[in-house]
C-alpha cells in the first residue's frame, strides 16, 4: 500500500511539474510577443487623439467610452476624463435616463432633428438610440473604471444641478426599474436587436423604439445591469441594502429564463409582444458571442460552463469560416430579416460581423477565469489584423476584411486591456 501511495504521489508531482513547465513556456511566449507590444503602442497613439468613437463619428458615445477610459487614464489628465462623465450627468433626463452620446451643438445642422438639448449643458447636443438598454449601465461602469484608474472618488460628490453624481447614478439605475423592467420575468427589456446591437429589424433606420418595435429580453442588457449594480454598490455602500437583493434576483432570473441548460448557451430573446421574425424561424439556434462574454463578466457562468462556452465559440467560428471569436453571432440572421441594409447580407455589421470590440472582452474574461492558453491563442488573430491593416477597425467581414472606422477606440481599449492582463499573468509566473 505504501509503495502504491508513493507511486501515485510521484505521478502527481510529475504532472504538476509538467503543468508548471507548460505555464512557464506560455508565459515566456506572451512576454516575448513583439506584436503585443506593437499593438499596445498603437492603441495608446489612437486613444491620445480624442474621445469620439473613431474617425467618422462626431459623438462621444458612453458605450464606447466605457471600453477605453482605462487606457485614456494613462494618457489624459483625470480632470479631462471626469469632465466627459459630468457631461453625461448634466444631460441626464428627468426620468433618470442617460443619453448614448453628445456632440458639440454647433456641429448639428438644422435638418438634424433627432437631438436633445439641456439647460445644464448648453455646449452639446445629445442623442439616444432608444432600442438599447445599456446607456445607463455603461455610464455606471465607466464611472467605476474612472475611480479605479485615477483614485478620484470626488466625482461622486460633484453637484450636478440639484443632485450629486452619486444620486444621479442611482436615478439612472432606477430608470431601468421604472421604464424597462418586466415584472413577469424579473428582467429588463429592450427592442429586438442582434445580441448587443443597436439596430432593430422592423424598419430602415431602426434605432428608435416605436409602434413597430417588438420588445424583448436578452442576456446582454441584463448582464450589463448586474455589472453596473456591482460597481455602484462598491462605490456607494449606502445603496447596498436596496440594490443588492435586486442584483441577486436579476442574476437568478437570468439563469432561470435565459440560460438553456441542455444546449449550454443563452437563448437569444424572450419576446414580450411576439417575435418580428417568421413563425418557422428557429432563432434559438443562434449563438450570441458578445452577450455570453458579458454574462461571464457578470459572474453568471461556472468554470465548467465557461469552458463549454469558449469551446462552442471556437467551433462556431470554424463553422462560419471567420477569423476570431469577435464573431457577433452564429448562424447569422437570414438576408432580409433586418430591413436596415447595414445588417445585410449575412455576416454584415452586427449580423455576424467580427468585432474585436467584444472579442477582446471575452479574452479578458478567459484570463480572469484561468483559461490562459485559450486566451492567448484566441487573441492572436485580433492583434495580427491590427498590424496587417494598420488600424483598429470597427469590424471585419467573415473573410477578415476591415470595415468601418480604422481608429475605433473601443477596439483599441479592449485589446490593450486584454494584452495587459495576459502580460500580468505571465509576469506572475516568473516570480
Amino acid at each position: 500500500m505504501n509503495k502504491l501511495l508513493i507511486f501515485v504521489f510521484g505521478l502527481l508531482l510529475m504532472g504538476c511539474a509538467e503543468q508548471k513547465k507548460e505555464e512557464n513556456e506560455l508565459a515566456n511566449k506572451i512576454l516575448a510577443n513583439e506584436q503585443f507590444k506593437d499593438v499596445k503602442s498603437r492603441a495608446i497613439a489612437v486613444v491620445k487623439t480624442g474621445f469620439n468613437a473613431g474617425d467618422g463619428y462626431r459623438e462621444v458615445w458612453i458605450r464606447d467610452y466605457n471600453t477605453f477610459i482605462e487606457l485614456s487614464a494613462e494618457v489624459y489628465p483625470a480632470e479631462e476624463l471626469k469632465e466627459n462623465l459630468l457631461v453625461f450627468f448634466r444631460m441626464q433626463g428627468d426620468d433618470g435616463n442617460i443619453l448614448d452620446g453628445f456632440t458639440p451643438a454647433e456641429k448639428i445642422s438644422k435638418e438634424e432633428t433627432d437631438f436633445s438639448y439641456f439647460e445644464l449643458e448648453p455646449r452639446y447636443a445629445g442623442h439616444k438610440n432608444t432600442v438599447e438598454t445599456d446607456q445607463e449601465t455603461s455610464l455606471i461602469q465607466t464611472v467605476y473604471k474612472y475611480v479605479q484608474s485615477t483614485g478620484d472618488e470626488s466625482i461622486l460628490d460633484v453637484q450636478v444641478g440639484d443632485k450629486t453624481v452619486a444620486q444621479r447614478m442611482e436615478r439612472a439605475m432606477q430608470f431601468l426599474m421604472n421604464e424597462r423592467f418586466s415584472t413577469e420575468y424579473g428582467l429588463i427589456w429592450g427592442a429586438t436587436t442582434a445580441d448587443w446591437g443597436d439596430v432593430q429589424p422592423e424598419h430602415g433606420w431602426g434605432v428608435d423604439i416605436d409602434e413597430n418595435t417588438h420588445r424583448a429580453i436578452d442576456i446582454y442588457d441584463n448582464a450589463m445591469f448586474i455589472i453596473a449594480l456591482d460597481n455602484m454598490i462598491e462605490l456607494l455602500p449606502d445603496v447596498r441594502e436596496k440594490w443588492l437583493p435586486i442584483r441577486h434576483k436579476l442574476a437568478k432570473n437570468s439563469r432561470k429564463h435565459l440560460w438553456d441548460g441542455n444546449d449550454k448557451k443563452f437563448i437569444p430573446h424572450i419576446y414580450l409582444d411576439g417575435s418580428p421574425f417568421p413563425e418557422d424561424f428557429n432563432e434559438s439556434e443562434i449563438y450570441y458571442f458578445g452577450g455570453t462574454a458579458i454574462a461571464i463578466e457578470a459572474g453568471l457562468l461556472s468554470e465548467d460552463e465557461i469552458n463549454v462556452s469558449i469551446k462552442e465559440m471556437i467551433s462556431r467560428v470554424k463553422q462560419a469560416g471567420a477569423a476570431s471569436i469577435g464573431l457577433t453571432l452564429y448562424p447569422p440572421y437570414p438576408d432580409g430579416y433586418f430591413v436596415n441594409q447595414i445588417m445585410n447580407p449575412e455576416y454584415s455589421y452586427q449580423n455576424g460581423g467580427d468585432w474585436t470590440w467584444f472579442g477582446a472582452r471575452m479574452i479578458s474574461q478567459l484570463v480572469k477565469n484561468g483559461f490562459i492558453k485559450d486566451a492567448y491563442e484566441q487573441l492572436l488573430p485580433m492583434t495580427e489584423r491590427v498590424v496587417t491593416n494598420d488600424g483598429f477597425y470597427e469590424w471585419y467581414t467573415k473573410e477578415n476584411e476591415p470595415k468601418g472606422s480604422g481608429t475605433f477606440r473601443g477596439s483599441a481599449g479592449v485589446l490593450y486591456t486584454a494584452i495587459l492582463q495576459l502580460e500580468e499573468w505571465a509576469k506572475s509566473q516568473n516570480k
